[in-house]
């Protein structure tokens, strides 16, 4: 019997295609990153395994952990890079190379730079030695830079092998949180206003010697402890005297001698660029004459450069911060 036709019109159709399936477009960039992370890795580790790499650098805030692939390239060296001091790696990997940055908004360069200086300072890592990058934005998770070349040849990089020979006597967690406490300094500044001064790093005896006393020494009578520099209480302190003249002279063992000290070893004949100032070349002719480091905060620029022999042997651009 036929249908009348306001039946028909009554009747569902049945659909002829199924409908396309849509995907939640943060599912799917979310995807597509993780997807570029992976390809990206693999390039780094071909790189790497073909130029004979040392060493393969990751900037991990950027990443998920479960993009590393389970096998990594033999011979090669993984180096975690993170802002976090609480970092721990929980992937399938015993990875126990991990360098701890400044946690500021740095340029991919930047961050480079400083970490391949810790990783040079812990002896992870050697000037000859040849090295893959990769870095990105943490903020999108995602990797977007890929470096590869020979840590000594990269002048932009580091200036000589000065930092691989670095004094015994300078344990290099000192090294790093006086150089992480510099980037700081310049980049904040002390309420907002810029700061400048020199940390003097090891060699303390003679470069008390070659130095006289401007203040009141503010770190006398004080415990070693009290007075050590990884003593997180005194990093206001540190920001605070960082605004008057003269240099910190502090130990290799990070106990801090004293602060406000006019550094009187200058080199009339000192190599560095011109448009430098005082503090510079007081850096310059400090390490020149001894074996210490030397650290300089630029008040003009919030730049940090690292002296050792009377040169400059790496230059940090002041970062932005968060």
């Amino acid at each position: 019997m036929l249908k009348k036709q306001e039946d028909l019109q009554k009747t569902p159709l049945k659909a002829t295609a199924s409908k396309a399936k849509t995907v939640d477009p943060a599912i799917r960039r979310k995807q597509e990153i993780t997807a570029q992370n992976r390809a990206i890795i693999k390039t780094a580790f071909d790189i790497a395994k073909k130029n004979k790499a040392k060493a393969l650098f990751i900037y991990v805030d950027a990443i998920d952990e479960n993009v590393i692939p389970d096998k990594l390239p033999e011979g090669v060296q993984i180096i975690l890079i993170t802002k976090s001091p609480e970092y721990t790696y929980n992937g399938k990997h015993p990875f126990k190379d991990i360098v701890v940055i400044p946690r500021l908004k740095l340029g991919r360069m930047a961050l480079i730079k400083i970490a391949v200086v810790f990783a040079l300072s812990a002896k992870m890592v050697h000037p000859d030695d040849k090295i893959v990058s990769l870095v990105g934005k943490s903020e999108s998770n995602s990797l977007d830079t890929l470096m590869y070349f020979q840590i000594s040849t990269e002048q932009e990089l580091l200036t000589g092998h000065s930092l691989a020979d670095m004094p015994k006597s300078i344990i290099p967690a000192v090294f790093e949180h006086t150089l992480n406490l510099a980037i700081e300094f310049g980049n904040k500044g002390k309420e907002g206003k810029p700061i400048g001064t020199i940390f003097v790093l090891g060699d303390e005896e003679k470069a008390m010697q070659l130095s006289k006393q401007m203040i009141i020494n503010p770190f006398k009578g004080y415990e070693p402890e009290e007075r050590n520099i990884l003593n997180p209480a005194l990093k206001e302190t540190l920001r605070e005297l960082s605004s008057v003249d003269g240099a910190f002279i502090i130990a290799g063992n990070g106990e801090i001698i004293t602060a406000g000290r006019y550094l009187g070893a200058s080199m009339e004949d000192s190599d560095i660029p011109r448009g430098l100032g005082s503090r510079h070349l007081a850096a310059s002719g400090i390490t020149a004459l001894t074996k210490a480091i030397a650290i300089v905060i630029s008040e003009s620029t919030g730049d940090v450069r690292i002296f050792r022999e009377g040169k400059i042997i790496m230059e940090i651009e002041k970062a932005s911060h968060v």
